[in-house]
């Protein structure tokens, strides 16, 4: 028997000295969950800032692309708690007539007749779509938010739209903060959202484009300063 083969025995012994019967396997340590990030944000009210704020919507077209707009006026307020975010809210009300679909032609020649001047006025005020007149806001309000991740949570909460409201869940993504925002001179967090939802769930038909709503946040919420206390 050669030296090599000696040494190949030895290390085979070894290996089945470290399992005897009986005893399970030697494992590594599992991975710690990802900690959940510490915010040093204050807790309080903050409201979004609308320059630096963007709400998109897609849905797919006649089966073969995603026909994305967005809506221009949105207002929003976020009430955070650092310490519990599952205490967090966010309230969030839409004006359907500053939906802005960038669309490229003369709306007026193509489509004589519709009595409406451009796509975006027939997108908010035709009852076969956003229906406006009828229902001029279109509004979010959060009812759980569920942290998944370091960065990440579930927000769920009631839309209202075209006169009806349904639970909708959103994507949340954390941002980041700053301590103190270069203008308004207060503390400012940012998050990311994304959600989907179906159109015909709220009454409106389906026809040749997709069912499914896709929607996409991103914005900036600034510190509103703390209610004076009432006078004695």
């Amino acid at each position: 028997m050669t030296i090599r083969h000696l040494a190949a025995l030895s290390l085979l012994a070894l290996l089945a000295a470290c399992n005897r019967p009986g005893e399970a396997p030697v494992t590594a340590p599992a991975a710690e969950a990802e900690a959940a990030v510490a915010l040093k944000a204050p807790a309080g009210v903050y409201a979004l800032d609308p320059t630096h704020a963007t709400l998109q919507w897609s849905v797919l077209h006649n089966t073969i692309s995603n026909y994305t707009a967005r809506f221009d006026k949105l207002e929003a307020t976020l009430t955070l708690d650092p310490a519990n975010l599952g205490n967090s809210r966010i309230t969030a009300t839409i004006d359907p007539t500053s939906v802005d679909a960038a669309y490229p032609a003369d709306y007026e020649a193509s489509h004589a007749g519709t009595g409406f001047h451009s796509w975006n006025d027939d997108m908010a005020n035709n009852a076969k779509f956003l229906n406006a007149k009828a229902f001029p806001t279109i509004r979010f309000v959060s009812t759980s938010v569920e942290q998944t991740g370091a960065h990440t949570a579930k927000v769920t909460g009631d839309l209202t739209f075209l006169g009806q409201t349904r639970p909708v869940t959103l994507d949340a993504t954390f941002n980041g903060e700053i301590e103190r925002h270069p203008f308004a001179q207060v503390p400012a967090v940012g998050f990311a959202a994304e959600g989907r939802f179906k159109r015909s769930d709220f009454g409106m038909a389906v026809g040749p484009v997709g069912d499914e709503v896709t929607i996409r946040f991103d914005g900036e919420f600034i510190q509103q300063a703390a209610p004076a206390a009432p006078a004695n």
